[in-house]
């Protein structure tokens, strides 16, 4: 059942507008929470390699070393472009492994650690990014010390707690061209995924163009995590989370 189920779902996906031909490359992009590097996960053996917390650096497990790869707070627009150091594992709910600096960089929530990720390609148009990227590098190694970017992390969040409104998380499934995939992909879920919430499961219409099967919303990273992990193992390779404000 799960094998033609996988088979059913790379034949729907051709429908995609996401997708091309296939003698097309397309970059690796996805949306999704970050590690936060810190070395007691490295010692405890959660993350299977050392990063330097003074640098503003990400390791993706299965891009290249050296790539470069745009990453994005969706919340606040801010962006960066950093190569990937090296391949670090790392747990698989994660989309990127982040040193602290980055994190700050981004202004990124702590504890809804969301990031958009995009591979691009090097030429000459990077080149003053790059520049730019090395100053930054130098201008946190140099001028703030890791344990003071924690605790400046720390004490902003913990004062606007109890203001912050709850965000609502999705899992983007699938997107498709034909609303009636869409509808028969949210079919075979319910029949053949067990334990999963079904009641989360929808149809959103995009447009004319684009029908997505979503799961959510979810105000609790956990229980987010628990139906992620369930359909990643039942097939689904990339699963995207978007925050819905």
């Amino acid at each position: 059942m799960k094998f033609r189920l996988i088979i059913l779902i790379l034949f729907i996906s051709s429908c995609s507008p996401h997708l091309s031909t296939f003698n097309q490359k397309i970059n690796y992009a996805a949306k999704g929470f970050a590690y936060i590097y810190n070395d007691n996960d490295f010692n405890n053996k959660i993350i299977k390699g050392k990063m330097n917390n003074q640098l503003m650096q990400i390791s993706h497990q299965n891009l290249r070393t050296g790539t470069l790869v745009k990453i994005s707070n969706p919340k606040n627009s801010e962006s960066i472009v950093l190569k990937n150091i090296k391949r670090i594992k790392y747990p698989d709910f994660y989309k990127i492994l982040i040193t602290k600096p980055v994190a700050e960089k981004l202004n990124l929530d702590t504890d809804l650690p969301i990031l958009e990720i995009i591979e691009i390609k090097k030429n000459k148009s990077f080149i003053a990014e790059k520049a730019k990227i090395y100053n930054e590098e130098k201008k946190i190694s140099s001028k703030a010390p890791v344990a003071s970017v924690q605790i400046s992390n720390i004490s902003k969040n913990k004062v606007n707690i109890g203001k912050k409104k709850v965000d609502q998380i999705y899992i983007l499934i699938g997107s498709f061209y034909s609303e009636n995939t869409a509808k028969f992909l949210k079919k075979r879920i319910i029949e053949d995924v067990t334990d999963l919430n079904h009641k989360k499961l929808k149809i959103k219409k995009i447009n004319y163009k684009e029908t997505q099967v979503i799961s959510g919303p979810y105000t609790s990273v956990n229980l987010l995590k628990n139906d992620y992990i369930k359909l990643k193992s039942f097939g689904f390779e990339e699963l995207d989370i978007f925050i819905n404000e």
